[in-house]
This record gives structure tokens, C-alpha cells and sequence, in this order.
């Protein structure tokens, strides 16, 4: 099973119906149905849970509700440390980006696959090496 990391801007799509919100389903069903593996660094959580909270679309009772389904959605998430986190900094420092987008990419480029994002301002920021390993949305 083909494994792919996504990020947190794909996760927000599917609560929230934005801009490429159908190709971000798109992903979530393959993953149901068994088709991929997701994973992610495990920053993703916060970083969607914290995305959501300021778009105040949610009460405080359906925020618990989004954070039970990510739980139970059971991501193979990643602490940065060892190998990664140095990869990590790596590509944070070679494309001038935040440790957490290089989270993602360093992460891909680990598990030797390719990550999702709706990013598009990532696109401008990487160098030609690193884009590769990234799908938009």
C-alpha cells in the first residue's frame, strides 16, 4: 500500500469546505477505503485543531468532535527526533522555510514518497530538488 504524508492544510479541507476541499476528500477516501497510508508529523494534529479553533466555524462541543475523529482516523504520526529531526533542519534551512513545513517534506523524503499540501506559497519557496517530493492540491 502506497504510503503518502499530507499535511495540515489537506486535514482543515475536510472539515471545512474551502478551495480544493474535494481533492482533500479525495484523499481521505482512498485512505479509508484502503488505498493509501497516511502519514504525518505529529505537529499535524495541533496544527489542524489550531487552524480550525481560529476559523471559529466550530463550537467548543464540535471541536471535540473533529479532535475524536483525527484520533480516531489512527495517522501513523512521527516525533521529530533522531534522522528526522535533523532532516528536518536541513530543509528548513536550504529552502529558508519553517521547521514545520520541513517536518512534512523532510518526512516524505524519509519514507521515500511525496507529501499533499494546498500551499502554494511552499511552491515558490523550494528548490528545484525538494519539489519532488511535494503534490498540491
Amino acid at each position: 500500500m502506497p504510503v503518502v504524508v499530507v499535511d495540515a492544510n489537506v486535514i482543515v479541507k475536510w472539515f471545512v469546505e474551502e478551495e480544493g476541499s474535494d481533492r482533500a476528500l479525495e484523499i481521505r477516501d482512498k485512505y479509508i477505503g484502503g488505498e493509501i497510508k497516511l502519514v504525518a508529523p505529529e505537529i499535524m494534529v495541533f496544527e489542524v485543531l489550531n487552524a480550525l479553533h481560529y476559523k471559529r466555524l466550530f463550537t467548543l462541543d464540535e471541536m471535540r468532535e473533529i479532535s475524536e475523529a483525527l484520533d480516531a482516523f489512527s495517522f501513523e504520526l512521527y516525533p521529530l527526533v533522531g534522522d528526522y529531526a535533523r532532516k528536518a533542519i536541513e530543509v528548513a534551512y536550504e529552502n529558508d522555510i519553517t521547521i514545520y513545513d520541513a517536518s512534512y517534506i523532510s518526512l516524505a523524503m524519509i519514507k521515500k514518497t511525496y507529501m499533499y499540501t494546498a500551499d502554494t506559497r511552499l511552491k515558490d519557496r523550494l528548490k528545484d530538488e525538494y519539489l519532488s517530493y511535494v503534490r498540491w492540491l
